[in-house]
């Protein structure tokens, strides 16, 4: 009896120093996974793109480093066109400038005989798509037009508040490219300035990037 009462504790303390041990590593695990940078460009796949881009930025942001940028020389353009807004069906200025047609149509009854704003009038996307760059080019000069700045930028900001993409059901402003977007917000958040360049309108990308990028 002896015997087996002191084999049932040392099996009983065996036990107990197990499980401490397996908790203190969990806690470890819990710690390091904490501790753990995180990933600053998730929706890049990982490879010798996306590893060139962080040794750079961690090359040019190290203070002793060769290639060491210091934090006022460091910039980032990028271009936006198909690159952080989509450019299909059209760039997305071109559907804003659609939109403004059908919202200044009542002041503009000449329209509904007039192209290419009959046209756009139809709501027939098949003859939309057919529009010349020169039809494209006369709507967006005709609505950009006849207000001031700053009224202009509340009519985009308006506009990018509720306009939806028909086929993904999304706000617009939802619709441009995520990886290149962690892109900019990655440099950002190492001392970068970020400047964008694009075929639109100062006037609509100042609203645009503010809300979308």
């Amino acid at each position: 009896m002896p015997q087996r009462n002191s084999c049932s504790s040392l099996l009983f303390v065996h036990q107990r120093k197990t499980a401490a041990i397996l908790f203190f590593l969990f806690l470890l695990a819990g710690v390091l996974h904490a501790q753990a940078p995180a990933d600053p460009l998730p929706s890049w796949n990982d490879g010798p793109l996306k590893k060139s881009i962080v040794d750079f930025v961690t090359h040019t942001t190290t203070t002793r480093d060769a290639q060491f940028v210091p934090p006022e020389q460091r910039i980032l353009v990028s271009d936006n066109d198909g690159t952080l807004w989509t450019e299909q069906p059209l760039y997305t200025e071109f559907l804003f400038a659609l939109e403004r047609v059908k919202v200044m149509a009542p002041q503009h009854p000449e329209w509904k005989t007039e192209q290419p704003f009959s046209t756009v009038l139809s709501g027939d996307p098949k003859a939309i798509g057919s529009l010349t760059e020169a039809d494209l080019m006369k709507i967006f000069v005709v609505t950009h037009v006849g207000v001031t700045v700053d009224q202009f930028d509340q009519i985009v900001s308006d506009w990018i508040a509720h306009a939806q993409s028909p086929r993904f059901n999304q706000l617009y402003t939802k619709c441009i490219y995520q990886p290149m977007v962690e892109l900019l917000r990655y440099f950002r958040a190492n001392g970068y300035k970020t400047y964008i360049v694009s075929g639109g309108e100062v006037e609509f990308m100042r609203p645009w990037t503010e809300k979308s990028y």
